[in-house]
């Protein structure tokens, strides 16, 4: 057996994220054109490379069509696919946060949780073991219907709640309905065929830390800069570090060269504080990859 990876990637929603963090973490996905579902990365460790929806991804890792692929955790969990989840990645359509797999009614409807829904409520959704699931945990008999899209558009005229996938809140506000309940937190995540991760567990590795990288670089920055000996442990005292941060004397004066990891978030407030403690030569830094 070839220990190259067959790599698939979600088409839609997570895709120009996806393919925006394997660029950074020098996995470029390269197309022909935006309707290419067959493009390459020139990794010596990726043999071939699909572009499919994400609601099919687990099943074909699963089966063995795919060595690894990325999909959201929620779609695991509704085809109920045996798959290894090798890491989560903090990204979604928009931005860092989890989506949620929602129970939502109506705005104006006087239901405030799932327990208030009458037997034989209609449901919408593009879930239906996920939702078949949750109903049958909590007790309450429900019809549900498979959505093909626009489920949101179906409340209140043909059903009577949906079970959707939200990452803000912000279109089933537009479409005038309210979350009631919260069926499942959901995540992008990488994912590995079980008899791939024992035979070409490096490879795999190799290439879920590349990945994670590159999506913890892009919350951290390198701060360097030149500090009199005098204001040494003053700096060290304010500044933050992943472990520690690196000192070196400069040559022939009584300088020294300090450089830092740090949290974006923090770097506008950090660098007028550095200043003011008696920091020089301060420079921020874009990182590339930070593998612990």
């Amino acid at each position: 057996m070839s220990d190259k990876i067959r790599f698939v990637i979600p088409k839609g929603s997570l895709e120009e994220q996806t393919i925006k963090f394997l660029k950074l973490a020098d996995l470029e996905v390269i197309r022909r054109s935006p309707r290419d579902y067959s493009p390459t990365i020139k990794d010596f460790r990726i043999s071939t490379v699909k572009v499919l929806r994400p609601q099919e991804i687990p099943q074909y890792v699963a089966a063995g069509y795919f060595d690894l692929g990325i999909t959201g955790l929620d779609w695991v969990r509704e085809t109920g696919s045996e798959v290894r989840i090798i890491a989560e990645l903090p990204y979604s359509k928009t931005g860092s946060d989890k989506v949620k797999i929602v129970l939502a009614v109506h705005e104006r409807s006087a239901i405030k949780s799932p327990l208030d829904l009458k037997p034989s409520s209609r449901i919408s959704t593009e879930y239906p073991n996920l939702a078949k699931q949750y109903f049958e945990q909590i007790g309450v008999p429900v019809d549900i219907f498979l959505s093909y899209g626009a489920t949101e558009a179906k409340v209140p005229d043909i059903m009577d709640g949906i079970v959707e996938l939200t990452e803000t809140g912000e279109t089933l506000k537009r479409g005038g309905l309210k979350e009631i309940d919260v069926i499942l937190e959901s995540s992008t995540v990488l994912i590995a065929n079980e008899g791939s991760y024992v035979a070409k567990r490096r490879s795999i590795d190799d290439i879920k830390t590349l990945i994670l990288g590159a999506i913890d670089a892009q919350n951290r920055a390198l701060v360097k800069m030149n500090v009199p000996e005098k204001k040494l442990e003053e700096i060290i005292a304010i500044l933050p570090t992943m472990k520690a941060p690196s000192v070196a004397k400069l040559y022939n004066t009584d300088y020294y060269a300090v450089e830092s990891v740090v949290s974006k978030e923090q770097i506008n407030e950090l660098i007028p504080k550095l200043k003011q403690h008696g920091a020089e030569d301060i420079l921020e830094l874009s990182i590339s990859k930070i593998v612990d």
